[in-house]
């Protein structure tokens, strides 16, 4: 199918617009996510009937804690990425076309997704699992269907979207959980094949945009837990985007190419997590350690817990009209009964 978002160069050589990668592309030759080719000076996207991954899930597990808790979302994805992680938690998904793979997956088209996403009494459809942004035009596609049934979208990215892709997708996406994977561009050179500026761009953009905004960082041991550096990461959620965004702090493990460090301590999430609180954030969440009491959203006024939570369960928010209903003061969030 014909891409979306690029523009033609001489002697067929094309450039694609979809993310900050920018890629000149040769004729014959795939951008660097692997799934956008130059056929004849045509940009074409190899992924917009290939699904890889489908499933009902609970909307927490975006994570998203504040945007209709205790709601399902539909969510989908096709193979591909835009960044090349060495710590990839879903590599046999995201990483194939990267390596020159075709990518596989079966024909679903955008109008049976959203029949889907009803049919299984979902309140929102989530691009999710790979990267959303390689796969744009399906994406685009199903969001504007899901809208015109009443159904919200989200999406679960890294970030590195250009603006214009940011922009095109503005009216439809009503949530985002976006990875700050470092407050460091060394880092996103080294163990993402990407650039953090970019990101943080990206991230002052969403809020512009209106989309309801959580941020999510895989806390690697040796690697992007530096006081300092998370220090200055908090300050920025707090200082650029707002206090009321929440941000997640997740447990890493060992997995696809970075073997070598060990599973996060408990004790370093909670450091980290007191660090978003100081820096005057509301909602600072542990994630990946099964019963943590951080799972749980506290009152910004008053301190008393209005969602508790079981691993991915919410319980029914203490709250009545977005507001808490032990001191009567506003909970952010979108959805909130």
């Amino acid at each position: 199918m014909r891409a979306r978002l690029w523009k033609p160069l001489k002697n067929d050589i094309v450039q694609c617009g979809l993310c900050n990668h920018f890629c000149v592309i040769k004729p014959g030759k795939r951008g660097k996510c692997g799934v956008r080719q130059n056929m004849g000076g045509t940009l074409h996207t190899l992924n917009y009937d290939k699904v890889a991954a489908l499933g009902l899930d609970p909307v927490e597990k975006k994570p998203l804690y504040h945007f209709h808790p205790g709601t399902s979302t539909f969510s989908l994805a096709t193979m591909g990425c835009n960044m090349g992680c060495l710590f990839c938690q879903n590599a046999s998904l995201s990483q194939p076309p990267r390596e020159g793979r075709a990518p596989d997956g079966q024909s679903i088209s955008p109008s049976a997704l959203v029949s889907q996403a009803l049919e299984h009494g979902a309140h929102s459809i989530s691009y999710t699992y790979s990267e959303p942004t390689i796969f744009f035009e399906l994406m685009q596609d199903t969001a504007r269907l899901a809208v015109d049934m009443g159904l919200k979208n989200i999406i679960v990215s890294n970030g590195f979207m250009s603006r214009e892709c940011l922009d095109e997708l503005g009216p439809v996406i009503h949530a985002a959980n976006i990875d700050l994977k470092s407050f460091n561009e060394d880092f996103y050179k080294h163990q993402c094949s990407a650039r953090l500026s970019p990101v943080l761009e990206n991230l002052v953009h969403i809020v512009k945009l209106g989309w309801w905004l959580e941020v999510t960082t895989l806390l690697i041991p040796g690697l992007n837990d530096e006081t300092e550096e998370l220090k200055s990461m908090a300050r920025f959620i707090a200082n650029e985007l707002g206090p009321h965004v929440p941000w997640h702090l997740s447990r890493f493990h060992p997995d696809h190419l970075l073997r070598d460090r060990p599973a996060t301590g408990v004790g370093s999430l909670e450091t980290a997590r007191s660090i978003g609180t100081e820096a005057g954030l509301h909602y600072v969440y542990i994630g990946n350690v099964p019963g943590s009491e951080y799972a749980k959203t506290l009152c910004p006024t008053c301190g008393a817990v209005i969602m508790d939570r079981m691993g991915f369960a919410t319980a029914p928010p203490d709250t009545k009209n977005g507001t808490c209903i032990h001191c009567g003061n506003k909970v952010d969030g979108t959805g909130l009964p």
